[in-house]
């Protein structure tokens, strides 16, 4: 006949108590790893953006990422991979001022009618001769005094100081006063597209120092943002 006596619960040993107390926070780690992974896909995006902040929206497209390489050098360096690293690095700084940011692929579907407080398109310029600076541009039928406007004024400015870059205006060209990604966006979404440096001349700060080239971005966004706010009644 079986026993009715419950036995005694063994305690846990050493060991175990040490692998549980290690495995919770590696769960812990895992899971924000995936929410960073899932962050970035287009089909969770929108979902993980309702999650937290303050109701601000930032939109960020790397670039040619999922598109093709953009300009190379010829050493094989790719600016598709300069605007994703620094797409990445601006949305993690702007999620860290409470900010909702997504980072988008070059032809998201979801830039059609795209609605957000702020919207940059990042970047960088061709690998030809030594020419160096950056440049940011809004919608060529925008309102030039509008808030795409502002928002072009505010990352320049910023931009400048926080990279030593100085602006490259005259090189701006009707592709990108027509980028496709200004062109899709909502009307009242303020949208810009920055060329960041260009990757012969600007490659030291383009390839090395990318956390500088994201802070500049997201000074100038912040930047906006805040007088944007202040010039509500």
């Amino acid at each position: 006949m079986p026993s009715i006596v419950p036995r005694p619960v063994q305690g846990r040993s050493p060991l175990g108590v040490l692998a549980m107390i290690v495995r919770v926070p590696l769960y812990i780690v895992l899971g924000g790893l995936v929410v960073l992974a899932l962050s970035e896909l287009p089909p969770f995006a929108g979902w993980l953006t309702g999650i937290g902040g303050d109701g601000i929206q930032v939109g960020l497209v790397a670039g040619h990422w999922q598109s093709d390489s953009g300009a190379i050098c010829p050493d094989g360096l790719q600016e598709v991979d300069i605007n994703l690293a620094v797409a990445r690095e601006a949305a993690a700084l702007l999620r860290q001022e409470g900010l909702r940011v997504e980072v988008l692929p070059e032809y998201a579907p979801k830039l059609a009618g795209y609605r957000a407080q702020a919207f940059v398109a990042i970047h960088a310029d061709s690998c030809v001769g030594e020419l160096s600076g950056f440049k940011v541009a809004h919608h060529a039928d925008a309102d030039p005094l509008g808030p795409g406007a502002r928002l072009a004024a505010a990352l320049t400015r910023e931009y400048a100081a926080v990279t030593g870059l100085s602006p490259h205006p005259h090189t701006i060209t009707d592709d990108m006063r027509r980028y496709h990604g200004l062109r899709k966006i909502a009307p009242d979404t303020p949208g810009v597209i920055i060329e960041c440096g260009f990757l012969s001349g600007d490659r030291e700060l383009l390839a090395q120092e990318q956390g500088r080239v994201a802070r500049g971005i997201v000074a100038g966004v912040v930047a906006f943002l805040e007088a944007e706010e202040a010039m509500r009644p």
